[in-house]
């Protein structure tokens, strides 16, 4: 156990484990199988990492994300530890290199990918290595109870057929008992140790809130603004709402950057980065900015719809707080989110997935309607029966922000009569402004990370961020990876003036204060000169202003979208609201006269207010963009009259 300690001093930089850590990795250093349930940002990875280090041999993790893979190689590189991945992304002669190496036992940690591992010659070569156990991350992929069930996870049920006498560890933040009981079967464990971590997050504050009609956006807004200098992630239901999310934040001077699926891969790994290193505070995903974003220094996820199912809002709500300091969890829903989940649910054929679709469906509703305790229902919905029925950290307790209990028409005024401000124009990226001064100061301001550590100067910690972004930027990695934000707070409260006195900063082991214990000492003695950290300019660009000069350029819908970077509908709906505003004048070849003759007897006759009868009593060649526009002409026309 003292050479744990000393490992755990050594190479993460702390003093003791958290809860379970040393229990679970006592049991893989035993030989045994075990099953891990821990919430996001509770430790899995030191888990198997630790143990790696220690056995002197290689320990083989199986992660769903190239991207989690790489920052995770990054990470231990970072700390000293020896660490590769193999996955598709590589070249054929870096490929090579590495299995060479770890054929040697060059590595301790090998990530793949369960494609990659599925592959025949993969597990020929890999039964040549000197293999301690393997470690399954995101577990919950192999079942079909799971929420983010994945086919190729299923393959992973041959490890134990090819390497009967390794044990096989499995790691999941968000498992029901039915998906736990799912992965010990699949994964045939044997005599598994369990361990089941509470679910119960007490630093994340649960919000849910039912926007009334034409609230949402205000409330949105103002949600955004109530974290002001701060990391924020805000999912949206689909590729359209994250584009016009960030569209609309645009329009208001909040730089955002998107992440959606349909994004080409250099694109959405390049907004990523720039959120994750502080460059841009929002970001604006569908579900598939998920698995492996580990980004501690979260304040607030804000869902602006209501999620298909409870694990999957407790895996994304969870990516708030990593670092253990206050966060908020908030659910801005609509009553039409349930029939947009319920027509994602009909597009099923499998009866049963179906099936499992629907129990999802409602286990979700009652958790938005009912008015029992937000992580009371969480925990119970997980199989963990608490002594408590209420938790204080939850708007169903009482703990309501401010911003929240005034009516959504008086945010909105507030918003419209607010006098411009620095920060909306530039992300100040280490400066935390106070509220505008109409709006009451939001409670998390009063709770967050003034309050738990209360000696470190912010100026100090801003100058710090700067250099952790520059130094990150260097080396091509997260921030995070250089240090984290609860390293950076407690290097800015000690302020050591020796590299002996370094080691003693929480998350600074010797190979970091080896790498960077110079440059850290020599930017204390800046500061003390009087070196600020610089507020940096955001390129803010205006969407409307922007698809406007490109229309009187002569550019076509299409060639808009494909400039800026959006769907077709996202600029054809941006394109409406500016002619309705009187911003953008109507161009009757949008649509073609005769489509427009149609279109417009039927606005008239059926009314502007929903687009779907217009949509059914025309014919088909006229598309929902022309319907939409054409709408826009009429209600403009009649704003005039």
């Amino acid at each position: 156990m003292e050479d744990l300690y000393a490992a755990l001093k050594r190479y993460w930089g702390y003093d003791s484990f958290r809860p379970m850590q040393e229990r679970i990795i006592q049991s893989l250093l035993a030989g045994n199988d075990a099953a891990v349930v821990m919430p996001t940002g509770g430790g899995k990875s030191l888990c198997y990492q630790l143990p790696a280090l220690a056995m002197g041999q290689t320990v083989v993790v199986v992660s769903p994300l190239i991207a989690l893979m790489q920052d995770q190689v990054a990470q231990l590189g970072d700390m000293g530890i020896p660490a590769a991945l193999l996955n598709s992304s590589q070249g054929a002669e870096e490929q090579r290199s590495v299995m060479r190496a770890a054929a040697q036992g060059a590595f301790r940690l090998l990530y793949l990918s369960p494609e990659r591992l599925a592959r025949q010659d993969t597990i020929g070569w890999l039964q040549s290595l000197p293999l301690a156990f393997f470690a399954i991350d995101e577990a919950h992929c192999i079942s079909e109870w799971g929420h983010e069930f994945r086919p190729e996870y299923r393959q992973l049920s041959s490890l134990r057929r090819h390497f009967p006498d390794k044990p096989i560890a499995a790691f999941t933040a968000s498992a029901t008992q039915r998906v736990r009981h799912d992965i010990l079967e699949q994964l045939q464990l044997r005599q598994p140790h369990k361990y089941i971590a509470s679910f119960h997050r007490a630093n994340l504050r649960y919000i849910v809130h039912q926007c009334e009609k034409g609230s949402h956006q205000s409330r949105l807004l103002t949600a955004v603004r109530a974290y002001p200098g701060e990391s924020v992630i805000v999912y949206a239901p689909t590729i359209a709402s994250v584009d016009q999310t960030v569209d609309f934040f645009a329009e208001r001077k909040i730089p955002a950057v998107p992440y959606h699926g349909q994004m080409e891969t250099a694109s959405r790994r390049r907004n990523q980065e720039r959120w994750m290193n502080d460059e841009v505070r929002v970001l604006v995903g569908t579900i598939a900015f998920g698995l492996g974003i580990n980004k501690p220094a979260v304040r607030a996820v804000i869902h602006t719809s209501l999620p298909k199912s409870i694990e999957q809002y407790y895996q994304e709500a969870g990516r708030a707080g990593r670092d253990g300091l206050p966060a908020d969890c908030l659910l801005l829903w609509q009553p039409k989110d349930t029939g947009l989940l319920a027509y994602f649910i009909g597009l099923l054929n499998d009866r049963e997935e179906k099936e499992r679709a629907w129990q999802r469906y409602h286990a979700v509703r009652h958790f938005a309607e009912g008015a029992i305790c937000r992580h009371l229902q969480i925990c119970t919905h997980f199989g963990q029966t608490p002594k408590w029925q209420r938790c204080e950290m939850c708007d169903v307790c009482g703990n309501i922000p401010e911003w929240l209990k005034i009516p959504a028409e008086e945010t909105l005024a507030v918003t419209k009569k607010r006098r411009p401000s620095r920060t909306d124009d530039r992300f100040l990226s280490s400066v935390s402004p106070p509220a505008p001064p109409e709006m009451p100061a939001p409670q998390y301001a009063a709770e967050g990370r003034g309050g738990l550590l209360p000696s470190a100067d912010r100026d100090l910690v801003d100058f710090f961020k700067e250099w952790r972004r520059r130094t990150a930027q260097a080396a091509a990695v997260p921030a995070y990876v250089v240090l984290s934000d609860a390293a950076l707070e407690d290097l800015c409260r000690k302020q050591p003036s020796s590299l002996r006195e370094l080691l003693g900063v929480i998350g600074i082991g010797e190979r970091k204060a080896e790498l960077y214990g110079r440059d850290i000492l020599a930017n204390f003695e800046a500061f003390r000169s009087g070196a600020r950290a610089a507020a940096r300019e955001v390129a803010q660009v205006s969407p409307a202003e922007e698809t406007i000069r490109l229309l009187a350029e002569g550019k076509s819908f299409e060639e808009v979208a494909q400039i800026r970077g959006r769907q077709l509908s996202t600029v054809v709906n941006l394109v409406a609201d500016l002619v309705e505003k009187g911003r953008l004048e109507y161009r009757i070849e949008w649509v073609g006269e005769e489509n427009h003759r149609q279109a417009e007897e039927a606005v008239h006759r059926l009314g502007s207010q929903w687009l779907k009868p217009l949509r059914d009593a025309l014919p088909p060649e006229i598309t929902w963009e022309q319907i939409r526009l054409v709408v826009a002409y009429v209600r403009r026309a009649a704003a005039r009259v």
